[in-house]
């Protein structure tokens, strides 16, 4: 698939299907030691509860989980798909993700938004202002961490949050790399163009796809950058294969996929268990 790399997009949820046992515990310790080393990276969903049923339905953090799962496979790069900027503090996520990025040795990827789901948020206390909002503080976010991890005196003092000498220490020797997920035309995917390095987001059609890739590269030439400073990193989904024609199908669909983009792509594969 050209220079295309493959990531696997690992449930945190359990529910009846799994006998709500987390799926990705059921992946770790059946599937990911044979599998893993034919991927790239492993990425975690952040949410606080499930989809189907969330009395019964368990879903694991995925900080928590994500570093769980790097300290297990050391041979992939791991990543959160994506995090909710507004769950964390912008200086505790810096410090985390400097934390992980030094103890996997340069394999954590900051993989962060500007959060959805409101039902969830308010459930846990946390404000949930307007999305033109949280997509601004989440540019905010991004600089503030940027700083902790390059700077020995980290300040900064924006609109929404402010750092003074918020330092991140050990820095890492190389900088997380940092994965917005956004899909919003009018602001979202001009803050991927001017702040990440990996843009991620569904695949619907080509035509807008590529729409949606050109605000994104006339936004980071419009700020200095070139169009390559900018992976792009697409979501595709479906059924888990189970045989070597199914397993046939989905390289055939990836392939596609990337030959209809660029050849720099990084697609997060979801799979179901």
């Amino acid at each position: 698939m050209n220079d295309a790399k493959v990531g696997w997009l690992s449930p945190a949820a359990s529910h009846a299907g799994s006998d709500f046992k987390p799926i990705t515990v059921f992946q770790a310790e059946q599937l990911f030691p044979s599998v893993l080393p034919y991927f790239d990276s492993v990425w975690m969903a952040d949410h606080f509860y499930g989809f189907d049923d969330e009395k019964k339905e368990g879903f694991l953090e995925g900080w928590t989980t994500l570093t769980w799962l790097a300290a297990k496979f050391d041979n992939v790069d791991v990543a959160h798909h994506v995090l909710g900027h507004g769950y964390r503090n912008p200086a505790l996520i810096g410090k985390m993700a400097s934390t992980l990025q030094v103890l996997t040795q340069g394999r954590f990827i900051l993989g962060i938004g500007a959060g959805w789901r409101e039902e969830e948020y308010k459930a846990y206390g946390y404000e949930f202002p307007a999305a033109a909002v949280r997509l601004r503080q989440l540019e905010e976010v991004v600089q503030i961490c940027r700083k902790m991890w390059t700077e020995e005196h980290p300040q900064f003092h924006g609109e929404y949050f402010s750092i003074d000498d918020a330092v991140a220490t050990p820095r890492p020797e190389v900088a997380p790399r940092i994965c917005i997920g956004s899909s919003g035309e009018s602001i979202g995917l001009k803050i991927v163009g001017r702040r990440a390095d990996i843009w991620n987001t569904g695949f619907q059609d080509e035509e807008s796809w590529k729409r949606k890739r050109d605000i994104v590269y006339e936004a980071a030439n419009a700020f200095g950058r070139d169009e390559g400073d900018v992976t792009c990193c697409v979501t595709v989904t479906g059924q888990f294969p189970e045989s070597g024609p199914d397993s046939e199908e989905w390289l055939q669909r990836l392939e596609g996929l990337t030959s209809k983009i660029r050849p720099t792509t990084e697609p997060a594969v979801g799979a179901s268990a």
